[in-house]
């Protein structure tokens, strides 16, 4: 599964800024964000496959959160928790909308993932820590060393979901080496990250029970976590470094999402913030992909209105006002 990575991240971010009682004006260009993106699934909530779907229910997780610790401070404080409030009472009736037609749409999908789909499963960051640049690995393999049929299965065996009333917390061996591979590149390492995550907040206490390696023999959980966020840092700088491109905006802003969701707290950078917000639309509220790419998150039915000759991977969609421009 992939999820719809931009909008969790902006609000982790807001929940960041709340807690740290960032700039005034900071919080405002998020929630104007956020709005944006809520009136979009408004819109839209038909057509949202459970990727974006799940997506969606991570931001109400975080926002959740943010409203319950915001501090209130003076009248700014108090107006703009008071609008986070707002927002996400419209998210949660669009979002129970979404879920109810995914439901329909995707039987099969759904309930492989349901759990997914509630904001108590996902767990927010209550401590935070740094990436480690002596992690980063001396090379990385050139293409990606997972498979989406694969990561899906592991995910199911976690959730117990990989058939009726399943046993959860399986790791199996193809499963355990897969996800604690070194030198992975982009989606295989953020993939392996939310392998260690979901089985976390699934309450799967040894994932790495029967790893008989002797190099790993040391190894927990949250080292495999430390050692992927810090790869996962060193190519976002990369990406700026090289400037940010159609190509690698969708994983520069899951990166910073999935990880922030991990509680590194270094990928909530301002910079970094104003690059991803720069790239919505403001009148459809959704955020920008190159036209060779196919966005996560909504229906096969509009996707064959809007490209009827086009094939494209099941699942994999495109929106109405997708497509932007990026700056050189």
């Amino acid at each position: 599964m992939r999820t719809a990575a931009l909008l969790p991240a902006a609000a982790l971010a807001l929940f960041a800024a709340a807690l740290c009682a960032t700039r005034a004006e900071v919080i405002d260009d998020i929630l104007g964000s956020l709005s944006r993106g809520v009136s979009f699934l408004e819109r839209q909530h038909e057509h949202i496959n459970l990727d974006g779907a799940v997506g969606f229910v991570m931001m109400q997780a975080e926002l959740k959160e943010a409203v319950q610790t915001w501090p209130h401070t003076d009248s700014v404080s108090w107006a703009q928790r008071t609008a986070a409030v707002a927002l996400l009472n419209r998210l949660d009736q669009s979002l129970e909308k979404a879920v109810t037609a995914l439901k329909m749409n995707d039987p099969k999908y759904y309930r492989e993932f349901e759990p997914l789909l509630t904001s108590t499963f996902w767990m927010i960051p209550q401590e935070w820590r740094s990436t480690d640049p002596s992690l980063v690995y001396p090379s990385t393999l050139t293409s990606e060393c997972y498979d989406e049929q694969l990561s899906d299965k592991c995910l199911t065996l976690l959730l117990g979901t990989w058939k009726m009333n399943g046993t959860p917390c399986i790791v199996t061996k193809p499963c355990r080496d897969t996800m604690t591979h070194f030198g992975c590149p982009h989606y295989s390492l953020s993939h392996q990250l939310l392998y260690f995550m979901i089985g976390r907040m699934r309450g799967c206490n040894n994932l790495l029970k029967g790893d008989t390696r002797a190099s790993r023999t040391n190894m927990t959980e949250q080292n495999y976590q430390d050692i992927f966020c810090s790869n996962m840092m060193k190519a976002n700088q990369d990406i700026i470094t090289n400037g940010l491109t159609e190509q690698t905006v969708d994983i520069f802003i899951e990166n910073i999402m999935i990880c922030g969701l991990a509680g590194f707290s270094d990928f909530h950078k301002t910079d970094w913030l104003q690059h991803i917000l720069r790239l919505q639309d403001d009148e459809v509220g959704c955020f920008g992909r190159d036209k060779s790419f196919v966005s996560q998150v909504i229906g096969d039915e509009l996707l064959e209105q809007l490209q009827p000759h086009r094939r494209v991977k099941r699942r994999e969609k495109i929106l109405p006002g997708e497509f932007l421009f990026f700056p050189d």
